[in-house]
């Protein structure tokens, strides 16, 4: 069975970021541990993570409360009920239609086994997943780190943690090829230091608001 984060294993690795990078031991100091943002594995997870492909996480989020609130319980079942008219009314695209719509009867023809993931190492789910129309690296990387807990896992193309390690650093913004470069630096905690650098994202944003 793949190895699992948890709130023990989460507090043990940042200690470890921040006695070995002063960048995290910043981090740290300020903010203390992360929060585990972990998400149930699931039908109703990936497609929010889908969702939030290219946009806000706010966004996102109101239109799948808007879903949740039309279905209930959303499911590929459930999901497949509600038309095109009604989709688009609660904020899904073309496109994430049609990749919810993809995704859902990938599960109810049996193509697609989303408990069996919990089994696999990461490069086999990562194929699984991108074997899907709509499922991108960043994607199946995300649905990785929150909802499977793997422990080493750094989403690819992620901008907040791209302009995190920016602001820390004071390297120039890398690009998503670069960053993954980087990350290399961080096993086997890479989970660990996404969430540190989100984590700092979203602290320092909450302090400038706070500011005004």
């Amino acid at each position: 069975m793949p190895k699992r984060l948890n709130q023990t294993k989460l507090e043990r690795a940042v200690a470890v970021l921040a006695a070995d990078h002063a960048e995290f031991a910043v981090v740290y100091e300020k903010y203390g541990v992360p929060p585990m943002w972990d998400r149930e594995p699931g039908f109703a997870t990936l497609l929010q993570i889908i969702l939030e492909q290219q946009v806000s996480l706010a966004s996102a989020k109101a239109c799948f409360d808007k879903l949740e609130l039309r279905l209930g319980a959303v499911t590929p079942e459930s999901f497949l009920t509600v038309n095109d008219v009604e989709l688009k009314r609660d904020g899904f695209s073309r496109q994430k239609t049609s990749y919810g719509r993809g995704l859902a009867n990938a599960i109810l023809e049996g193509t697609l086994d989303l408990n069996a993931l919990e089994h696999l190492a990461d490069a086999e789910v990562k194929e699984t997943l991108l074997s899907l129309k709509g499922i991108g690296t960043w994607t199946a990387d995300i649905y990785l780190l929150m909802a499977l807990l793997r422990p080493d896992v750094m989403p690819r193309g992620d901008i907040a943690l791209h302009s995190a390690w920016h602001r820390l650093s004071g390297e120039p913004k890398p690009t998503a090829d670069e960053f993954i470069e980087i990350a290399e630096r961080w096993r086997p905690h890479r989970s660990v230091a996404a969430r540190l650098l989100w984590h700092y994202y979203l602290s320092e944003k909450a302090e400038r608001v706070r500011s005004g």
